[in-house]
């Protein structure tokens, strides 16, 4: 059987690290990392996302600035928003939760975030910056899957990753860093060929497609690693349950370590969160 990745476990040890980094700069510099979350409209799953990333901010001492907003809120309301938490000492890391009304430009509001406070890792200055292998502040997801990937395997060097997804939010950050950590990287989509004959030669797989239990046993070498992103809910006997993209009680019995869902990638979305706040902190002080 696999070993379990647990992003529960491992999380807490990233909120306990940052924690103490909090700490530290409170004591050092009487400074308070600051977090700003943004959120418009009333959608009930961004409604839950920014409570617990309120309640992880009081946690490890952070100070946090919730704004919700109308979902009719004009373009031009939230921009101005935007520009006052740039300008605002005590922000260190702004957070516009996604989706926004379809009325809103998302890419419009990711660019006017100041890239130095943009700790989802969005803003394209960050992008290109991972791309090009300099330090940025990375997306939250696929930070968390790097941490959970070296839990399981210290030495990424030399691995063959797959990576099933090209989103901008998990997939191509994800194969950037597996780049950075020396694994030999393939990306596969929708329209890649042959995509099952691909995963299953790799050691590393990393699965972020949306689509619940896709990846079955077939598609798995024997001794992979396997991270699985997805967190999609089904109906299953009369009840609401949350599964991955990845067929666990399939894929277990082959993979030598994978990631459960939910308490997987979930919880170290929110940690890496808080550690990217930390990070951008320290930065804004040159420490």
């Amino acid at each position: 059987m696999a070993t379990l990745i647990s992003g529960k476990d491992i999380s807490q040890k990233v909120i306990d690290e940052v924690k103490a980094g909090v700490a530290e700069l409170h004591h050092q510099h009487d400074v308070r990392p600051g977090l700003a979350v943004v959120l418009v409209g009333d959608d009930p799953a961004s409604q839950v996302y920014v409570r617990n990333k309120i309640k992880r901010a009081a946690e490890v001492g952070m100070a946090s600035f919730e704004h919700r907003l109308p979902a009719d809120t004009s373009q031009t309301v939230l921009n101005a928003l935007i520009d006052k938490l740039n300008a605002d000492p005590k922000v260190h890391g702004i957070l516009v939760q996604l989706p926004l009304p379809k009325h809103l430009d998302e890419g419009h509001v990711i660019n006017a975030i100041d890239p130095a406070k943009d700790v989802d890792g969005f803003h394209p200055l960050n992008v290109g910056a991972l791309a090009s292998g300099e330090n940025a502040l990375v997306p939250c997801t696929p930070l968390g899957c790097m941490i959970m990937l070296k839990e399981a395997v210290p030495d990424l060097s030399g691995k063959h990753a797959v990576v099933i997804g090209r989103s901008n939010i998990v997939g191509k950050p994800m194969a950037a860093l597996l780049l950075q950590a020396n694994c030999t990287v393939t990306v596969v989509h929708s329209r890649t060929r042959d995509i099952q004959q691909l995963c299953k030669q790799a050691d590393i797989v990393v699965a972020a497609i949306g689509r619940p239990e896709f990846i079955g046993a077939e598609w798995i070498k024997p001794g992979a690693v396997v991270i699985d992103v997805g967190i999609n809910a089904i109906e299953a006997d009369g009840k609401r349950r949350l599964v991955g993209d990845v067929d666990f009680a399939a894929v277990e019995p082959i993979a030598s370590a994978i990631s459960p869902v939910p308490g997987g990638v979930g919880p170290m979305t929110i940690a890496c969160l808080m550690q990217n706040t930390l990070t951008a902190a320290r930065k804004s002080l040159q420490v």
